[in-house]
């Protein structure tokens, strides 16, 4: 999307679209190259910047009236014309011409079909360059609204399952190995924390991205006595950019948007590998219907949960979508580059697959069936109890806890020994580990004491579980 320029002083008269370079202006006397047409246009994906091309034109507009650049007739003439160019492009209806390079161009010169020579008047003050810097900014916000929303829906769908497993005891991991009993309410409580805190970054993006480059011009500002604070907050910015070379150049927003978008993407994809692990026949810790799974074309008993397995992939094309529009902006020197063209499809298809991917797993989530009874097994499988007992002995015989962790250590090799678990230990074999062993030491064993001793702030005892997910419904979902 490049410059547009404009006369220097006076009113601008209207285009003329006929050969494809006539809007570059007098300079060029030749058309383009079919290559060049090809490799410059951009219509075939900036077309969906329609909504914001409108939004940003109507605003300038009204400022242009405001301010006495051009006249009341002529911005009532443009504004009318461009809700008629909004409808026809909603209803299906716009002849969209990829000879006119981009979105903005073709708007402007179907304009120009429906209101004649007012349509010239509407570039007044600005450039394509701070055009398509105002259009870009305000999907982009389009689009964090419309993740967090998103993101709201999937945290109500965790901690809902949360309140409601709560007490449902199940096997916590370390490098994948049995390590101590919590319950499934506090498991899906940690991922609630981490799509809060992706919900954090989307907000704190959006402040910054929240100001107006329109204005800036095609660099350097303009001679015309504009109002850049009316049309920042004709369109909902908080203020004006400070600098027209920033304003025109910087796209700091699109990879804060797609940063935060590889973050929550993790955070999604990790959720999707413990749902593809308990699915499996070997956990069985839950199930997913066969809305989110599907068959094998030889192996009749398989439910496979390509869905999960799906999130999880679509992360590696997020991070993908970030790591090319960082390399685009890398090596730019102000103020706008063509390269800068290549930023939106990158950010278009992140934003299309964080609003799938949220929404696939937001419904495995409230699909999915949790198999207590398995869980609650696999839960004391491991010896996932050995901490307790050397807690009770730091607590009961005062015992130093390197000393009590040996004698946790012993007693697990001991079962280990004689291949049972630590609870079917007798006192009295405990006692040949440590003599001062009593009955009281074995309760701590069991796993459902084990859950409900950890009632530190952040534990997983049930009650700790309840008044977190209360507590993340007012953080989160107020």
């Amino acid at each position: 999307m490049s410059e547009n320029t404009k006369p220097a002083s006076g009113t601008p008269t209207a285009p003329s679209f006929g050969p494809a370079s006539s809007m570059w202006g007098g300079r060029f006397a030749g058309g383009p190259a079919a290559i060049m047409q090809r490799i410059n246009a951009s219509i075939d994906f900036d077309q969906r910047l329609y909504g914001q091309d409108i939004r940003g034109s109507q605003a300038h507009c009204r400022m242009l009236v405001k301010q006495g650049i051009i006249t009341a007739a002529d911005g009532d003439a443009i504004l009318q014309g461009l809700d008629q160019v909004l409808q026809e492009i909603e209803s299906g209806q716009f002849p969209f011409r990829v000879e006119l390079e981009d979105i903005h161009m073709n708007v402007e010169a179907r304009l120009a079909e429906i209101i004649g020579e007012p349509a010239g008047r509407l570039h007044t003050a600005r450039s394509r360059n701070d055009q398509v810097a105002t259009d870009f900014r305000l999907w982009v916000r389009d689009a964090m609204d419309g993740m967090d929303a998103a993101l709201q829906g999937l945290l109500k769908a965790l901690i809902s399952r949360a309140e409601e497993h709560a007490g449902t005891v199940m096997p916590g991991f370390t490098h994948l190995q049995a390590a101590q009993p919590v319950t499934m309410g506090h498991h899906l409580m940690a991922y609630v924390e981490m799509i809060g805190r992706d919900r954090g970054r989307l907000a704190d993006a959006r402040k910054r991205l929240n100001e107006s480059p329109l204005g800036s011009a095609a660099l350097a500002g303009t001679s015309f006595p504009i109002d850049r604070h009316f049309t920042a907050g004709q369109l909902g910015f908080d203020r004006p950019m400070a600098n027209s070379l920033d304003g025109v150049s910087d796209r700091d927003f699109a990879l804060e948007f797609m940063a935060a978008s590889a973050i929550c993407a993790i955070h999604l994809s990790r959720l999707a590998e413990e749902l593809v692990i308990w699915t499996s026949a070997q956990f069985r810790f839950i199930k997913l219907s066969d809305a989110f799974t599907t068959g094998s074309s030889i192996m009749p008993q398989k439910r496979n949960p390509d869905a999960a397995e799906l999130v999880r992939a679509k992360t590696g094309r997020v991070i993908g979508d970030l790591n090319a529009l960082l390399i685009v902006m890398k090596g730019l020197p102000l103020a706008y580059s063509k390269d800068m063209q290549d930023d939106k499809e990158p950010v278009f298809e992140c934003a299309d697959t964080m609003e799938l991917a949220i929404a696939a797993m937001t419904g495995m989530i409230w699909d999915m069936t949790v198999n207590e009874a398995v869980l609650e097994k696999a839960a004391g499988a491991g010896f996932t109890t050995a901490t307790d007992i050397a807690d009770w002995c730091v607590r009961a015989l005062k015992m130093p806890f390197r000393k009590a962790h040996h004698v946790a250590g012993s007693l697990v090799k001991m079962a280990e020994d004689k291949g049972c678990d630590l609870p079917d230990l007798s006192l009295e074999e405990m006692r040949q580990v440590e003599p001062g062993i009593t009955e009281d030491a074995r309760a701590v064993l069991s796993v459902a004491s084990s859950v409900a001793s950890r009632t530190s702030f952040g534990g997983t005892a049930p009650e700790r579980v309840r008044e977190a997910a209360a507590a993340a419904r007012v953080r989160w979902l107020s």
